[in-house]
């Protein structure tokens, strides 16, 4: 079984931090929100996508898929009574010349084989598609 630990501090009324390895990210608990850090909502989303980009370079070894790249775009739908996240959609782009069986067999393995995905299934609605096309560029993408 494999265990996960994660470390989170206060720093001030405007900022705590996240830990784990070597890592550490700033995470936006100020009530008022902060436009430089990730706010609960927002990891939860980041953590989703990281599920199905660490799933792509896991399953497409396996598969003999050829990529050059790949994006995914999320929308989290919050609920007020009782807080929580209704609804995810996403939209995955991936940059390949695969046909779209191929695609469709990529998506379902990214769906079926996700810890993250798989967990918040579980809770929520997630509903999304795949498709072909070039991902943007994003500056400090290759870091």
């Amino acid at each position: 079984m494999l265990t996960y630990e994660v470390h989170l501090t206060r720093v001030n009324t405007h900022a705590s931090v996240a830990r784990c390895k070597e890592a550490q990210l700033p995470v936006d608990s100020d009530p008022a929100g902060r436009a430089d850090a990730f706010n609960p909502a927002e990891l939860l989303l980041a953590a989703l996508g990281a599920c199905m980009l660490k799933n792509i370079e896991r399953v497409a070894p396996m598969l003999k898929f050829t990529l050059g790249g790949a994006h995914i775009a999320l929308h989290g739908e919050r609920q007020d009574v009782p807080p929580r996240m209704q609804r995810v959609t996403y939209l995955i782009v991936v940059d390949t010349d695969e046909s779209e069986q191929r695609l469709d067999l990529l998506h379902r393995n990214l769906q079926q084989f996700g810890t993250v995905y798989n967990t918040l299934a579980a809770a929520t609605t997630i509903e999304g598609r795949i498709e072909r096309g070039t991902p943007p560029k994003r500056a400090g993408a290759d870091r």
